[in-house]
């Protein structure tokens, strides 16, 4: 049986551990700017000692908030959404907030709305929003959210709502530029869904790249971010009688699968075509030859976001 030291550590027990008041250890859970710095790092000491956990129930009652989060996602089943899921969860928890998530397989305004209404309405203090693809304006996602704070994850860059997105038309540009620095004057893309703003983006830039270094863009292939994908747009480009010595794919998943439909068809990678990706999953150093590929910072996208919405909820 459980005896005394059972008992819940609060934050008054925080306090005394380290001499401050228990206001000021408050300060510190809730990541409140005006604490010292020795202040704060003898506070989180403690508080790792003694096993201190927030009581997230009393809090609420506080601050009339719920300190849970609500996650809206769209294409989970890829991996760029996986990943901004994971890490927009983590910084939620490192800031205290729980997390709840709900998916959706179209971007409409019944699936956004039935997917709040699953996170419990109004039993969120504020939203993430993962929809990567064209639907909705911002004046939809505004009406829909309601009271609601919210902020976008992945969306159209210069969009009218709060958003955090990565420049994708940069990271086109730099896997662009690589290939033409290496010689290769004859250029075919593999993009993903074109309904997708990062695959509109990254093929525009592919094109624009092409364009200023004077080079006419060859064939681009829709693909549909899988490696089955990859294989059949891959072999649609040789299917049509695109020549091409380098291929710009739009995710590395994809660029597997044209890896392997160049290989069937007798042509060499990288002697005879160079292939470059996008995102870097950890399975890209492994592939045969390793790809070249463009990293995206996925935990900073989920910690700016959470920061962002934090900042609008308060």
């Amino acid at each position: 049986m459980a005896g005394n030291d059972s008992k819940r550590v609060t934050l008054d027990d925080v306090a005394q551990a380290v001499g401050v008041s228990s206001q000021t250890v408050s300060r510190v859970v809730n990541d409140h700017p005006y604490v010292s710095d020795d202040t704060r790092r003898r506070v989180q000491e403690a508080i790792r000692k003694l096993g201190y956990r927030p009581n997230r129930a009393a809090r609420s009652l506080a601050t009339h908030r719920t300190c849970m989060l609500g996650i809206v996602t769209f294409g989970i089943d890829h991996y760029g959404p996986a990943q901004m899921v994971t890490h927009v969860e983590q910084t939620a928890r490192a800031r205290g907030y729980g997390v709840t998530l709900s998916t959706i397989r179209e971007l409409t305004p019944h699936e956004i709305r039935v997917a709040i209404d699953a996170l419990g309405g109004s039993a969120v203090d504020g939203l993430v929003l993962i929809t990567p693809v064209t639907g909705l304006s911002a004046a939809d996602m505004v009406a829909l959210c309601g009271h609601i704070p919210f902020v976008q994850i992945d969306t159209e860059l210069g969009a009218k709502v709060p958003s955090v997105v990565i420049d994708q038309r940069f990271g086109s540009r730099l896997v662009t530029q690589h290939l033409i620095d290496l010689g290769h004057c004859t250029l075919c893309e593999i993009s993903g869904p074109l309904n997708w703003y990062g695959a509109q983006a990254r093929h525009e830039s592919w094109l624009k790249t092409l364009h200023r270094a004077g080079l006419t863009p060859g064939l681009s292939v829709e693909g549909d971010w899988t490696a089955e994908g990859g294989f059949h747009a891959a072999n649609r480009l040789l299917d049509e009688g695109a020549v091409f010595s380098g291929l710009v794919v739009g995710n590395d998943q994809m660029a597997l699968g044209a890896i392997r439909a160049l290989r069937r068809r007798g042509l060499r990678v990288p002697e005879d075509v160079s292939v470059v990706g996008f995102d870097d999953i950890p399975e890209a150093a492994y592939f045969e030859p390793p790809l070249t590929t463009v990293w995206q910072n996925f935990a900073a996208l989920g910690e700016q976001s959470v920061e962002y919405l934090v900042a609008l909820i308060d």
